[in-house]
């Protein structure tokens, strides 16, 4: 795990790697690091208007880029710290979200769909699945974000305060689908014809997501006999929260072997990447796919769930808050297929009207 990658210098604008004495990860200055993020965005942006390139857009394109040279100067001016740590998972959670706007963009592009309607409609998706997240973590660990809280500051900052972990994933997934919902109605797009092109695309944000996950600690597994278990050093989160219970030593330099879910994970979203977006080329109607991924992604996390060490029984079931929200997309997901099966309507009449 490495819940920090490197620190982003204020102090040394200009530094390239640097390891510091008091720090066990590198920095970068931030000239360095606007120089990189500007030019990966500068590259998005170009490939994105490549069939409507102007002049007008490269020269932008490059003055955002430059414009982080004197920037950078600046910033230290008003910001007290002298760097700030880029955290392992938010790098994976946006690589996987960038990825994910540029798969669902393609697929809409050969639908004849507008692409910027589906990053128009990412955005939407982007808020709804961090509100989503952040609720659903609130209402399953409430008792550990607020058991410090003594003043109504106290409250709003444990409320809002991400960097103490955390989102659920299956929370920002209910919260995205219902802000991408919200676009397609203030849009009046197609809901299950664009509901079907970004499922893929979601899938593949959940892999680069749980590699997240590894790097960061969380969503670990229960104990692993199996060759490939892992095992996390002291301090880590789930060093702390096995120490809690009573399954470490206090001398443990290291927790015992787990399954390592995180990768079971990933694998799983890769692989409903791939299932869905084969699915997609063979759709009937509009909504197969979303619907078909809907029952095989709450199918693969209610099994993955029994190997997760992170999560206690809910509601006196035995089975994991995650599980019984499994439950719930398989139910919306099935409904569709069987309200379809049921209609008996030709799929290709179906996408014509779309």
């Amino acid at each position: 795990m490495r819940q920090v990658l490197f620190h982003i210098s204020l102090a040394r604008p200009w530094a390239f790697w640097t390891h510091v004495p008091d720090h066990i990860w590198p920095e970068v200055g931030i000239v360095w690091a606007w120089l990189l993020l500007f030019g990966l965005w500068g590259v998005w942006e170009l490939a994105s208007h490549r069939e409507r390139l102007t002049r007008g857009v490269v020269l932008q394109t490059l003055g955002w880029w430059l414009a982080g040279i004197p920037l950078a100067y600046v910033i230290p001016l008003f910001v007290p710290a002298k760097s700030f740590p880029v955290f392992g998972y938010g790098v994976m959670v946006a690589i996987g979200f960038s990825l994910a706007v540029v798969d669902a963009r393609r697929r809409a592009s050969r639908q004849g769909i507008d692409p910027d309607r589906i990053s128009e409609g990412a955005i939407w998706l982007l808020f709804g699945g961090v509100i989503g997240g952040r609720l659903f973590y609130l209402l399953q660990y409430h008792a550990q974000v607020y058991e410090k809280v003594e003043s109504f500051k106290d409250l709003l900052t444990a409320t809002i305060n991400l960097s103490a972990g955390g989102l659920v994933l299956i929370g920002a997934l209910v919260g995205g689908g219902l802000g991408f919902v919200g676009f397609c109605l203030f849009r009046r797009q197609p809901i299950l014809n664009l509901f079907d092109i970004i499922t893929p695309s979601i899938f593949i944000g959940i892999g680069f997501g749980r590699i997240g996950c590894l790097l960061n600690g969380c969503c670990f597994g229960d104990r692993c006999t199996l060759p490939w278990g892992i095992s996390f050093p002291e301090k880590s989160v789930p060093f702390e929260a096995l120490s809690r219970r009573g399954f470490l030593p206090p001398d443990a330099p290291s927790t015992m072997p787990l399954h390592p879910t995180q990768i079971y994970s990933s694998l799983d979203g890769f692989l409903l990447a791939f299932v869905t977006a084969v699915l997609f080329t063979e759709r009937r109607w509009p909504g197969e796919v979303f619907a078909t991924g809907c029952v095989l992604y709450a199918i693969t996390r209610f099994l993955v769930e029994f190997l997760r060490g992170d999560e206690i029984g809910q509601l006196g079931t035995g089975l994991t808050i995650s599980q019984l929200y499994s439950i719930a997309i398989v139910v919306l997901g099935g409904s569709i297929l069987i309200w379809h099966a049921r209609r008996g309507r030709s799929g290709a009449d179906g996408l014509r009207r779309q």
